[in-house]
């Protein structure tokens, strides 16, 4: 209401003084006036967003620190499923699962040590056999140089200038540098064998109560997807596994032969190396597996190295691109370029141990979705087959390019 006098007459409105400008009107409600205090809501989510981004920080750092452990745990489960059959075989005979799990590793412990006795003291008798030799090696040089190049070295200058060159005090004064690196990565790598050991054996003997541990936080219908996705992982691993050991056969008969024919002594147990090391190491495996029956070979020959070498490159290429995409594809049941694509995401992903495991893995994740996928059946169209001849719906496109050519002089001349 307006305000009035006495005699209830409305006053008349004073006008702003000349110079100065009317007051603002007041703020509508809910509204924040200019220069007033920040919205509530505010504070809160700048401490929500940054608790967020401490948070992501928080567990980026934790997961560069638990990588090493995260992979070991990734090995030792792929391993676990690889025992699986054969401890669930002898559990299923009465025996206790943990007891069957101890009485597997300790198969695989026995044969391993074993083969590594076996090589150790096979390559170590060669060793000694190329120090011993090395004056008669050094001198059949020496001679081929003279009389090809026709100079006149001598063997007491050679170990002189040898002995006394800047290039052999470097060599021993890095190499004695590097012995404590050398034992921290063997050291390492034991304490990683431990875990990985450790981890699958955990995962194999108590199987069945870590299937049911997941189960339980699952309903009805995820319990059965969960089960049956393992149960196909185990089926992967194992056919891989088997092989992955066949053509560790078929590679170990083939270097035999070889070696066997050249003369090279220990021929069988370095056809064992070549077939193991090749395939069970990823990456470095197969240039691993041909060093030690090249060294060897050329010990009783030079030119037997040079054999060696070029059929352990003949025999990996005709591997790679002939009899592993066939094994593969018969026995994970997975097409050869998706293995060949698989080990190389795997290997830029985790390394040496994604081209290890990228083919079962792929496979399991392969044969479960493709439970859910929706298949048509195909029509009869002959392009289906791959022939480019008239279709149902109509003359192809090279038909249509004949006809057009035909009937371009017919409308020149008209």
């Amino acid at each position: 209401m307006a305000p009035t006098d006495e005699t209830h007459e409305p006053l008349p409105r004073q006008a702003a003084p000349t110079g100065t400008t009317p007051p603002d009107p007041p703020p509508a409600p809910g509204a924040v006036a200019p220069g007033g205090r920040m919205p509530r809501w505010l504070p809160r989510a700048m401490v929500l967003a940054l608790a967020l981004i401490a948070a992501f920080q928080l567990g980026s750092w934790a997961f560069h620190q638990l990588t090493s452990l995260l992979i070991n745990i990734l090995i030792a489960f792929f391993l676990a499923l690889a025992i699986e059959p054969a401890v669930s075989r002898m559990a299923a005979r009465g025996m206790r699962r943990g007891l069957a799990t101890f009485l597997v590793f300790l198969g695989l412990a026995i044969a391993a040590a074993g083969f590594v006795t076996l090589l150790g003291s096979m390559l170590a008798g060669q060793i000694i056999k190329m120090v011993e030799g090395f004056p008669d090696y050094l001198d059949s040089l020496i001679n081929w140089i003279n009389e090809t190049f026709h100079m006149e070295l001598r063997r007491v200058d050679v170990q002189e200038g040898l002995l006394h060159s800047d290039w052999l005090r470097k060599y021993a004064q890095t190499s004695a540098a590097g012995v404590l690196d050398v034992s921290a990565q063997v050291l390492g790598g034991l304490f990683q064998l431990l875990t990985v050991g450790l981890f699958s054996f955990y995962f194999a003997a108590d199987g069945p109560r870590l299937r049911r541990a997941l189960c339980s936080v699952l309903p009805p219908a995820r319990q059965t997807e969960v089960l049956r996705a393992w149960e196909i992982a185990v089926d992967k691993t194992g056919g891989y596994l088997y092989s992955r050991g066949l053509m560790a056969l078929i590679s170990g008969i083939a270097h035999y032969i070889l070696l066997q024919a050249l003369g090279v002594p220990y021929a069988p147990v370095l056809g064992v190396w070549v077939g193991l090391v090749s395939q069970f190491i990823p990456t470095i495996g197969t240039y691993l597996a041909g060093a030690l029956p090249m060294l060897i070979a050329f010990t009783v020959e030079p030119w037997y190295a040079v054999w060696v070498l070029a059929f352990v490159v003949v025999y990996q290429q005709l591997e790679n691109y002939m009899l592993q995409p066939k094994l593969t594809a018969r026995t994970v049941d997975i097409h050869p370029a998706v293995a060949f694509g698989s080990v190389i995401a795997g290997t830029a992903l985790l390394g040496a141990v994604g081209a290890l495991i990228a083919i079962p893995a792929v496979a399991t994740l392969q044969a479960f979705l493709g439970a859910y996928v929706k298949r048509y059946a195909v029509t009869d169209d002959p392009r289906v087959h791959g022939h480019r001849g008239r279709g149902p719906g109509g003359p192809g496109i090279p038909a249509r390019m004949r006809r057009l050519r035909a009937r371009r002089p017919e409308a020149e001349e008209s």
